[in-house]
């Protein structure tokens, strides 16, 4: 099944949502504040969460009018959705073109390179 896209109002929702892993709107709003240094409106950040709830990234259990929401989808397989759709985009889905942008780009130390190659050997 292809993975739904997300906004990036969306995603930064979702990435609260893997944070905090079961959560109140409220409680994004707290995380949000934290991270902004300002409250988003309570009912566009509800409606953020509806939407996610639709494109099935997460569901909630109900407790009278209260709302728990909680992921469905893990960060790692969005992540890796979301890699392997940058590569097959932006690098004709060459795993070595990526990495070769991302040495010359970031200019990755090759020491690290080096330690990412090990890491991949084991």
């Amino acid at each position: 099944m292809e993975m739904n896209q997300l906004t990036k109002a969306e995603e930064e929702v979702m990435r609260i949502i893997w944070k905090l892993d079961r959560c109140l709107v409220s409680q994004i709003l707290d995380e949000m504040e934290k991270e902004r240094g300002e409250r988003p409106p309570h009912s566009t950040i509800s409606s953020i969460v509806r939407i996610l709830e639709g494109k099935g990234f997460v569901s909630h259990k109900a407790y009278g009018r209260t709302h728990e929401y909680y992921p469905l989808v893990s960060k790692a397989d969005y992540t890796k959705t979301t890699l392997k759709r940058i590569m097959s985009h932006y690098f004709e889905g060459s795993a070595s073109r990526l990495v070769s942008f991302l040495v010359k780009e970031e200019k990755i130390d090759p020491d690290e390179l080096s330690d990412l190659i090990e890491n991949l050997e084991d």
